[in-house]
């Protein structure tokens, strides 16, 4: 393990965990790397070597929120959409703390600024608190739904503030992106992704979940079912206290290897799976980068997989060096390495040492299969393929009680009678919900940590 603390920084700590033995001639070296970053909330939370320049003062400098509503027709259908809708945004201005830079936006075929409605970025007081909630009664249904527009919107405003270094939204429809084709909301995507992160909720279940999915696995965020407008105000508020416990941006995993080594993966796996495999980006011989996005006072998990050159019993290398780095457009200049860590490999002889599958990986590994069970059972149910989805669903049960995901496991208890937990014996339930269906959908790729 390796440490580097830093001015103005969280503390980021770096742990490697592995069976770092392998049997003679064998190639793939696999570790999971933990990230933990202490202290940001106790250092002013402005990364080094961003100036001090927003208006207003105080420890908000380097954050910046845009709050995107959907405000489409059918948000009044029920009519208790809309108006949680307006509850949960006034929570959520509530706990934006002073100095951070905010906006409000009305979201259907276009996107229209409530508030502060000139086309910048608001500065968070009791005064312009105060005000964007009085806006909030101008939020009515009308109009379709075009969700790239409304990221577009976002980014424009986020724009405006180039200082800024934490850029958030919150998004929240209820509905299909059904005004904008999917190349449009592709491009704003691609336009939006490592400008900014977003976390996507939908209310109800008249929404896709592999729409959002994309939105915030591009936009490092997280997606999640609301499935009643009353539930509403408390998930806008806890996802606004979580944009504001950040206190350091887009930090990447820097991976490097020696000559003739391959990185074939790299995936984060707690506190739930994303692949960023493909969002690799070079930064210098045989080094890349893949984005981490934000950071306050939290833990993550990695799963890095690399493939080196086979070798004979009795030798060893380095297969790999794991860097915490800041860019040098947000480190001032140069790259700031902010922790580092070894994944190391050994040939050996010893069939118990070159066997032993690092308890780390497995359980991940395990975790990652759980997430695939749950998404292809649900797959087949709606495809009307129930033995399939029971057979599906069944080995998910089986995994969950096996690796301990107790948040999973009473999730597929909604959708499945359990008979044997410990062999996956199920019985699809009758008349499952929508709601429920789309809450395991949703909430599949939440792991839970390894016990070390």
């Amino acid at each position: 393990m390796a440490t580097l603390a830093k001015p103005n920084l969280p503390r980021f700590d770096v742990e490697i965990f592995q069976n770092e033995y392998l049997a003679d001639g064998a190639r793939e070296v696999n570790a999971i790397v933990t990230v933990t970053a202490t202290g940001g909330g106790t250092s002013g939370g402005r990364p080094l070597g961003v100036a001090d320049t927003a208006p207003g003062g105080g420890d908000g400098q380097s954050a910046a929120v845009v709050i995107l509503v959907d405000c489409s027709g059918s948000m009044d259908y029920p009519s208790s959409k809309l108006r949680g809708a307006r509850e949960a945004t006034a929570a959520a201005v509530d706990t934006i703390r002073d100095g951070v830079a905010f906006a409000v936006v009305a979201g259907t075929h276009e996107a229209r600024e409530v508030f502060p409605g000139d086309g910048t970025l608001a500065v968070a007081s009791p005064d312009t608190r105060a005000r964007a909630k009085e806006s909030l009664r101008r939020l009515t249904a009308a109009g379709g739904t075009a969700m790239g527009t409304w990221l577009t919107k976002a980014d424009q405003l986020f724009l405006t503030r180039p200082d800024i270094p934490i850029r958030h939204a919150i998004l929240l429809t209820d509905g299909n992106n059904e005004h904008e084709s999917a190349a449009e909301l592709e491009r704003a995507i691609n336009r939006a992704t490592g400008r900014f992160t977003a976390d996507c909720r939908g209310v109800g279940t008249d929404w896709r979940v592999d729409e959002l999915r994309r939105i915030s696995s591009a936009l490092l965020g997280t997606v999640d079912i609301v499935p009643e407008p009353s539930g509403l105000a408390e998930d806008f508020r806890s996802m606004m206290a979580g944009a504001m416990g950040k206190q350091v941006a887009d930090v990447a995993l820097r991976i490097w290897t020696p000559a003739n080594a391959v990185v074939r993966f790299v995936k984060q796996v707690a506190p739930s799976l994303e692949d960023l495999t493909a969002r690799r980006s070079e930064s210098g011989p045989r080094a890349g980068d893949y984005p981490t996005g934000s950071w306050g006072d939290e833990s993550r998990d990695y799963h890095v997989c690399v493939e080196v050159p086979a070798a004979a019993v009795g030798n060893e290398m380095l297969a790999a060096r794991v860097s915490l780095v800041l860019p040098p457009s947000v480190a001032g200049g140069t790259p700031e390495v902010l922790s580092q860590g070894l994944v190391k490999a050994v040939w050996t002889d010893d069939l118990a040492s070159s066997t032993r599958i690092s308890p780390q990986v497995a359980h991940y590994t395990g975790q990652a299969e759980l997430a695939a069970a749950v998404r292809e059972g649900m797959e087949a149910h709606r495809a009307g393929d129930v033995h399939r989805a029971t057979a599906r669903l069944g080995a998910a049960v089986r995994i969950a009680h096996a690796t301990g995901n107790e948040g999973t496991y009473r999730l597929l208890q909604k959708v499945v009678d359990v008979v044997d937990p410990k062999e996956g014996t199920v019985r699809f339930r009758k008349n499952v919900s929508e709601a429920d269906s789309m809450i395991i959908e949703t909430r599949s790729t939440k792991t839970v940590r390894v016990k070390k």
